[in-house]
């Protein structure tokens, strides 16, 4: 079972977070975990992920940002892909309760041709990691983004709650339906 929290404490995001066992390290989650935080994105050159982003052309920064960083226990990086994804849609229907409209390009969301989120998975020796962030406020920025305070969400906890929730109840559906099927012999 998948472990959630919040934590109600700033945190800033600067990268290194995203290594195995960060969760646990510094919040005794042993198993599969999402955390969620409210800090700012300054994300130097060493710690970009995404190849095309260590040009170094593109500078990851954000005054403040809804984080979500997950571990799961599998190393299998098209499955950690496809999770990342699947947040990405929780986060995009938990917006649409709102009545916001919003667009999913992969692993982004837009409202407007506006940025909201930036996002990635990764697979290390141990584990699958994945990070999203949220803009909470924006900014000059290369990329013309748009936040959540600008969408009218005021309770971020909730928010992120939700999201965290919807997270985990669709990985255990997901596990349900794969149990809930018979084994077919093929002859042939």
């Amino acid at each position: 079972m998948m472990q959630t929290l919040y934590v109600n404490n700033k945190l800033d995001y600067s990268g290194s977070q995203f290594e195995p066992h960060w969760i646990y390290k510094n919040f005794k989650l042993e198993s599969d975990s999402i955390v969620s935080f409210i800090g700012n994105a300054d994300i130097p050159l060493e710690n970009i992920l995404k190849i095309k982003d260590q040009s170094g052309e593109v500078f990851t920064c954000s005054d403040l940002m809804l984080h979500f960083v997950i571990e799961h226990f599998d190393n299998n990086l098209d499955i950690a892909v496809y999770r990342k994804r699947l947040l990405i849609v929780s986060i995009k229907e938990e917006l649409e309760k709102y009545g916001i409209r919003i667009t999913r390009i992969g692993g982004d969301l837009y409202s407007n041709k506006r940025r909201l989120s930036i996002a990635i998975a990764i697979s290390s020796t141990v584990s699958a990691l994945l990070y999203t962030g949220i803009n909470l406020d924006t900014r000059d920025e290369p990329v013309k983004t748009l936040g959540l305070k600008e969408l009218g969400i005021k309770d971020i906890k909730s928010f992120a709650q939700n999201i965290m929730l919807s997270y985990r109840k669709e990985l255990e559906g997901i596990y349900e339906e794969r149990c809930k099927v018979r084994g077919v012999k093929f002859n042939n």
